[in-house]
């Protein structure tokens, strides 16, 4: 199964992993979706985005309209999300306009650090 990890790492210690894994010359276990803070991720994926994101795994390259209907939103509003997770790498738009989740599941992990 072609699974994504979704996660929050910070910056510093996602650039360290990156190092390690060039220098090692192995590719990482599974694809990997990372974001600097929780506050970017809930920002990023929240319910209608996470929505979408569901309704195009292992769906293929699907359009903008037939996302829509698949999760009975409007056909704009969903547009607009698709456009942030796009600029955001979340998700690809091809070069004819239809939109790729190119995975077939998704983890998302995370740990919740002790307050200052």
């Amino acid at each position: 199964m072609n699974t994504v990890l979704i996660d929050v790492c910070p910056v510093a210690l996602s650039m360290a992993n990156m190092l390690q894994t060039v220098r090692s010359g192995k590719p990482e276990r599974e694809a990997r979706i990372r974001f600097a803070s929780f506050d970017l991720l809930w920002k990023t994926l929240t319910p209608n985005r996470m929505q979408l994101i569901q309704a195009l795994t292992g769906a293929g390259p699907t359009g903008v309209r037939e996302l829509a209907r698949r999760v009975g939103r409007d056909v704009r509003a969903v547009h607009a999300d698709c456009v942030r997770l796009a600029k955001t790498g979340v998700i690809d738009k091809l070069e004819d306009g239809k939109l790729l989740f190119p995975y077939d599941g998704v983890r998302v992990n995370f740990e919740v650090p002790k307050a200052a």
